[in-house]
C-alpha cells in the first residue's frame, strides 16, 4: 500500500489502494470518441497496445485509419486526459500505429452500425433499399438515369421512389412529365403518384414510382431558388421526415453534382444509403467523378459501382461511334475499386424522352439505351443491391423463440 497521504501533491496519481489494471485503462478509453466516426476508438479496434508498467507509466498505441491523420492530437489529448484521472497513474505515453486494410474495414461498418443505430427517424422504411445516384459534375445525365433507372425497377413490379434532391437544378418533374403539386394531410406530405406495368408478369401487380421534388413546390421550372447550405440541408431534411414515403422497395436519390452540404446531410440521415457513380467517357468526368466516391466513402457509405453514361452513339447501321472518348467509366471503377456495372450508349431518345416526360425505359426494349436501363435495373434487383425481405426473418425469429420455450416432448 502506498505511503501517500491525502495532504501529499503526489496522492492523487499515485497514492491509491485500488490497483491500476488494464480493465480500468479500457474502461476509460471506452468514452474516447473518434471526432470524426463518433464511435468509441476501443469499438474501433484502434487502441493496438496497452502496458502498464509497475511505476503507474501507461503506453497506449493508437491505430489510426492513416498515419497523418489531422485529428491525431486531439484523440491523444482525450486519451492522456482519461487516463491521467485514474488513480495510479504516473505518466502516459501515447503512440500512434496505422490500421492494416482489414481494421480500416471492419472500423467503417462499426462506423456504419453506430450511425444508423443513432440516426433520426425518417419517414424512410428500415427496409427500404437507398440508393443515390451521383456525380461529379453536371451534364453526364445523373438525372436521366435516375429516372430511367426507377422506371425500369418498377417496372419489375416493384414500389420505387425517386427524390429528386438536386434542390437548386431539379429536373426529375420534367423527365417523369409530371406538372401536379404535392399535397398531404395531418403535416405530412404525398408524394406524387406514377403507376408503371410489370413487364415480367403482367397478371401481377404493377409497380409504381412514388415522386417528390421542389419542382412540384415552385411556381414554375424557371423559378430561381437562391438558397444557402444551411436551407438546402433543411428542405432535404423535410424530404425525408415529413413526406409519407410507404413501404417502398428503392429510394432513388437524385443527387446534385459535386460534394458539398447535401450529400453530407444525406450520410448523416440515412446510414443505410449506398450510391450509384455516374460518369461518361471523357477523363474530365471520371476524375471529378473519383472525388465523389472518395466522398462517399470518407462519410461511410458503400459505393456499389459505376455507370457509363453515353458510352458510344451505335448508327442504325450498327457501326458504333465513340464521340465522348473511351476508357472513362473503366479507369473511374479501377481507381475507385468499383465495379463498372453497366455502359448505357448514347441515344437520341432518351434525350428526347426526358423533355417529352417519356423516358426511354418506356420504350420497346429492342432499343439500347431502353435495353441497357432495364438490364442494370435487373443487375441492381438481383445482384447489387436485391430488396431486403424482412417478414419471413422475424416469422422464423418468432418460431425460434416459441420452439426454445415450449417444454420438451416425450419422444413415444
Amino acid at each position: 500500500m502506498s505511503t501517500n497521504e491525502p495532504g501529499d501533491e503526489n496522492f492523487a496519481r499515485t497514492g491509491s489502494s485500488t490497483p491500476l489494471t488494464v480493465e480500468a485503462v479500457q474502461g476509460v478509453l471506452n468514452g474516447v470518441i473518434d471526432p470524426e466516426l463518433k464511435v468509441s476508438i476501443t469499438e474501433l479496434g484502434m487502441v493496438s497496445e496497452l502496458l502498464i508498467s509497475d511505476l503507474g507509466v501507461v503506453t497506449v498505441e493508437i491505430a489510426l485509419t492513416t498515419a497523418a491523420c489531422p485529428l491525431r492530437y486531439q484523440i491523444k489529448r482525450e486519451v492522456e486526459s482519461k487516463i491521467e484521472g485514474l488513480p495510479g497513474v504516473s505518466e502516459v505515453i501515447v503512440k500512434y500505429g496505422e490500421m492494416t486494410a482489414e481494421q480500416k474495414t471492419n472500423a467503417m461498418e462499426r462506423a456504419r452500425f453506430q450511425a444508423r443505430e443513432n440516426a433520426a427517424p425518417t419517414e424512410v422504411s428500415a427496409t427500404t433499399r437507398v440508393l443515390a445516384i451521383a456525380s461529379g459534375k453536371g451534364g453526364v445525365g445523373k438525372s436521366s438515369v435516375t429516372v430511367n433507372l426507377a422506371y425500369a425497377l418498377a417496372a419489375r413490379g416493384l414500389k420505387v421512389g425517386v427524390l429528386d434532391a438536386d434542390i437548386w437544378g431539379f429536373s426529375i418533374p420534367r423527365m417523369l412529365g409530371i406538372n401536379d403539386r404535392l399535397s398531404g394531410t395531418d403535416g405530412k406530405i404525398t408524394p406524387n403518384h406514377i403507376s408503371v406495368p410489370n413487364r415480367l408478369d403482367p397478371d401481377s401487380p404493377d409497380g409504381g414510382l412514388e415522386v417528390t421534388s421542389m419542382g412540384f413546390l415552385v411556381e414554375d421550372e424557371t423559378s430561381a431558388l437562391m438558397w444557402r447550405g444551411l436551407i438546402l440541408t433543411r428542405a432535404l431534411e423535410q424530404f425525408l421526415t415529413d413526406v409519407r414515403w410507404g413501404e417502398l422497395d428503392y429510394l432513388l436519390i437524385d443527387m446534385p453534382p459535386g460534394t458539398g452540404d447535401i450529400q453530407m446531410a444525406l450520410a448523416r440521415m440515412l446510414p443505410q444509403a449506398e450510391m450509384l457513380v455516374v460518369t461518361t467517357p471523357a477523363k474530365a468526368a471520371q476524375k471529378v467523378a473519383a472525388r465523389v466516391a472518395d466522398m462517399a466513402r470518407r462519410s461511410h457509405m458503400k459505393v456499389v459501382g459505376v455507370v457509363e453514361n453515353m458510352s458510344a452513339f451505335v448508327a442504325p447501321t450498327g457501326e458504333s461511334y465513340e464521340l465522348f472518348g473511351q476508357g472513362g467509366g473503366a479507369t473511374l471503377a479501377a481507381e475507385i475499386d468499383a465495379p463498372l456495372i453497366m455502359q448505357i450508349p448514347l441515344e437520341p431518345a432518351v434525350s428526347q424522352g426526358s423533355d417529352e416526360g417519356r423516358p426511354a425505359a418506356q420504350s420497346d426494349l429492342g432499343a439500347p439505351a431502353a435495353t441497357a436501363f432495364h438490364e442494370l435495373a435487373r443487375l441492381v434487383a438481383t445482384d447489387l443491391l436485391p430488396p431486403l425481405e424482412m417478414a419471413g426473418c422475424t416469422a422464423r425469429i418468432l418460431e425460434i423463440m416459441a420452439d426454445a420455450a415450449s417444454p420438451k416432448r416425450a419422444t413415444p
